[in-house]
């Protein structure tokens, strides 16, 4: 039996989940366009250069991606046109999601071709296809992701204990976090219905700021910017992942393909690596202004740009490479296994990281190693 995420109970809800019962549909609101939200190219340098060819004939990509700052290479890239650029007149179109789970759909619906995506989504896409759906092509980030609580309920982590905590989606790389996490504490939640000795609450990042204000969370494990939205709103930082993690290094965003996409379109493909190794370069390269470039592009996804206060710490707290840092990867499957989320999975062939290497090498960088786990 492939192994895969199980899905939701409908169950009644205690205090924090009946608080949110109103936040799936305002949600949909705002994801409304299919699966995610259609992301328009008015406000990036993405133009076709005159003279331009299409890559191996074919119209357009179609990249999906969070508007997340871990999620800030294709942030950057998309709005300094970098993606655009190496892909001459193939079209660069954009999805927005609040969550992987979200994403894998619209990838195995065809609705996305390559996405930036966490990797616990990444390994349930890959598992329940039986290793057929997806590859894991390059890294993008590393850290940014935070516990974050409210102060006068929680002043440490045994506070947590009895208290609701918010994570993106059920399933996601957060999700699986926290429920790890709390396992290792020696307290138990039902991974599906996220009730126990924690509350766990599926709330999308666009309205947990809400949620934490009105009282319905007492905290909330998020990406950044997120995290940094709730430090602005009172809340305090609590735990910071990296802190968990051995060098303080773990994958938290991938680049990911299907693996018929990569087949058919090599050669786009390898275009959309070249522009992330060389957005990840300026972004090293130009921690001020890459901010600035994503934080045009959040902007103009939600209306509005973060405030200093939010964005600064948040920009800082993210390690952004090109290694999809894969050690770590098999970890965190041993996570969502531990949690209850997911059956023990053969993760052999996730990778291919070829057409990666190759862009590496040409821009003289060393290759990324698979830990084992690419193709043959």
């Amino acid at each position: 039996m492939p192994a895969s995420f199980r899905t939701p109970r409908t169950t009644g809800g205690r205090r924090a989940l009946a608080a949110v019962t109103a936040l799936p549909l305002l949600a949909v609101a705002l994801t409304s366009c299919g699966y995610g939200s259609e992301s328009t190219d008015k406000n990036d340098k993405a133009n076709v250069a005159a003279g331009a060819k299409k890559i191996e004939g074919l119209d357009e990509v179609k990249i999906g991606y969070f508007p997340n700052l871990t999620h800030g290479t294709a942030l950057v890239g998309k709005q300094e046109g970098l993606f655009q650029k190496e892909l001459g007149a193939t079209k660069a179109e954009y999805a927005q999601f609040n969550a992987g789970p979200s994403e894998i759909e619209a990838l195995n619906s065809k609705s996305i071709d390559i996405g930036w995506i966490g990797p616990s989504p990444a390994i349930n896409g890959y598992a329940k296809s039986q290793g057929k759906g997806l590859r894991i092509i390059g890294g993008a980030a590393s850290g940014g992701v935070k516990l974050v609580v409210n102060p006068d309920k929680i002043k440490s982590l045994d506070d947590v204990k009895g208290k609701s905590i918010a994570t993106p989606q059920l399933g996601n790389t957060q999700d699986v976090a926290l429920l790890n996490w709390i396992k290792e504490k020696g307290w138990k939640v039902d991974a599906e219905s996220g009730k126990g000795d924690v509350s766990v609450v599926r709330t999308d990042n666009k309205i947990t700021p809400d949620a934490y204000k009105s009282g319905s969370i007492d905290g909330a494990w998020v990406p950044e910017p997120t995290a940094s939205k709730l430090v602005a709103e009172g809340g305090k930082v609590l735990l910071d992942e990296k802190d968990l993690w051995p060098d303080k290094k773990f994958v938290i965003t991938n680049i990911i393909v299907r693996q018929d996409f990569l087949k058919e379109h090599p050669k786009v493909v390898e275009a959309v690596l070249r522009a992330s190794v060389k957005t990840t370069k300026w972004i090293n390269d130009n921690p001020q202004q890459a901010k600035a470039a994503a934080n045009a592009e959040l902007k103009a996804a939600s209306g509005k740009p973060l405030p200093a206060e939010v964005i600064d710490p948040a920009w800082t707290s993210i390690d952004f490479t090109d290694d999809p840092l894969a050690g770590t990867l098999g970890s965190e499957a041993e996570h969502a296994v531990k949690a209850g989320l997911l059956e023990k999975p053969d993760l052999k062939g996730i990778y291919d990281l070829r057409p990666l290497n190759k862009v590496l090498k040409a821009a003289g960088e060393p290759a990324a190693e698979d830990a084992g786990l690419g193709v043959k």
